[in-house]
Parts: C-alpha cells; structure tokens; sequence
C-alpha cells in the first residue's frame, strides 16, 4: 500500500490552507514527471469562519450575498472546486487529500473517489453509533437530522485537490443558516454532538477518520514529516 502522510494543521484560516493545498498539488504534480520527491498527503483542520463556493454556484444561494456574509465575521472564498456554497468554521473537521489517484485503491476514476469519501464519513460516524449513508441524486453523508458532510473536489492530472468536512459539533448549524448549503433547500444540517447528545473530541474524529481514510483508499500512515509538527506550513 502507497504511503500517506497526515498533517494536522489545528485551527486555521482558510487562505493560507488553500495556498499550501495547491502548492502541494503542483508538488505532487511534478513529482510524477520527474521533479523532487513529493508524498501523497491528508491536510486535516478546523477552520476560523469561512464560506466558500464554487465557480458555478447561483447566487441566490448565498444569501445575503458575500459581503453581507463577510460582515458576519466569516471570510468569503470563490474557488476553483465543483458544489455550490458551504461553510466551514469550529466544530467542524475539514480534510483536504493531496493524493494521486492512480496509487489509491479507487484508481484513476473521479466518481468512485468521490464515494469512497462518502463511505470514509459513513464509516467515521458508524464507530460512533450513528447511522449514516446517501441519499439518491445528492454528494455528501446524511443522517436523521440532516446533512453531516459535504464533499467537493478539484482533480488536475489525476492529483487531488479539496476534500470532506464532517460536522462535529453543533456550532456550525447557526452559520449555514445564512446561505442554502451546497444548493440543496428545505434540509437540515446536522453534527455528530446532534446525533449522540455531546460531541467526541476534534482528536479523536481525526484519528478515526484518518482510519477510515486510509482502510477506504488503501494507504498505510507515513512517519510525520519533519518540520510538520511544528510548521506544517513551511513543508
């Protein structure tokens, strides 16, 4: 199995992430024509408030509309992902794979990568008792209450960009209340902390999520890089 290495990047705002998500891309890029040696790569972190979407989102789906939702005190991202609008902020596990395709288990196939992130939220929120799965026609893990992760991805020369967030804890509910979640009106969105009545810890989700990761796509963790722990991103 290929290797993967996992950083943990804490709480984070969300441009300086999107600037080493594409760097490293492009690192992994280069490193399948010849250029340095660069590792597939799982960037997991909370993020300070953000709304990001994507290149062909309705407006009328951001609500207020962006300034508007920057003033709220989130910042406000166009980006170059598929999906509609979505938040991200405390309570809430985002994973970013930089990874290339044609060494995880779902091969060179997009639509089997993006179930295989399904199945790696599904299996996270089953380890803790809660029934989850898909619903026909959408992209993204539902349970009961409603929508606990959503998924958007960018692929370029089969190397990944983008990833999953999972709603932990419930604080998240209150901010996507401001816009219509990934286009999709008249549902809920729900968290882990709605599902079991108090929200596991941050480390612990990331730990079993990092599991289910590596069991789904066929990775095995890597020694943490050096410099990761204390600068990950200097990598």
């Amino acid at each position: 199995m290929a290797e993967l290495s996992v950083i943990r990047l804490g709480r984070s705002r969300y441009g300086p992430v999107w600037e080493l998500q594409k760097r490293l891309q492009a690192e992994r890029m280069a490193s399948l024509e010849g250029g340095p040696a660069s590792p597939d790569r799982l960037l997991l972190v909370e993020h300070e408030p953000v709304y990001t979407w994507g290149r062909r989102a309705k407006p009328e789906h951001l609500g207020p509309g962006p300034d508007a939702l920057a003033r709220l005190g989130a910042d406000v991202f166009e980006v170059e992902r598929g999906g509609d609008v979505t938040f991200h902020g405390p309570g809430q596990l985002v994973a970013y794979p930089i990874i290339h395709l044609g060494g995880a288990r779902c091969g060179k196939d997009l639509h089997r990568y993006m179930r295989a992130l399904e199945q790696i939220c599904i299996a996270v929120c089953e380890s803790y008792g809660v029934q989850a799965g898909r619903e026909p026609g959408l992209t993204g893990v539902w349970v009961g209450s409603g929508k606990i992760a959503a998924l958007g991805t960018r692929v370029s020369r089969w190397v990944t960009l983008h990833g999953l967030a999972l709603n932990v804890t419930d604080e998240p509910q209150a901010w996507f209340a401001h816009v219509t979640p990934c286009g999709i009106k008249g549902r809920g969105v729900a968290s882990l902390q709605t599902e079991l009545g108090q929200a596991p810890s941050m480390e612990e989700v990331e730990a079993r999520l990092t599991r289910a990761f590596c069991d789904e796509l066929g990775f095995v963790p890597s020694q943490p890089e050096a410099g990761a722990a204390t600068n990950p991103f200097s990598l």
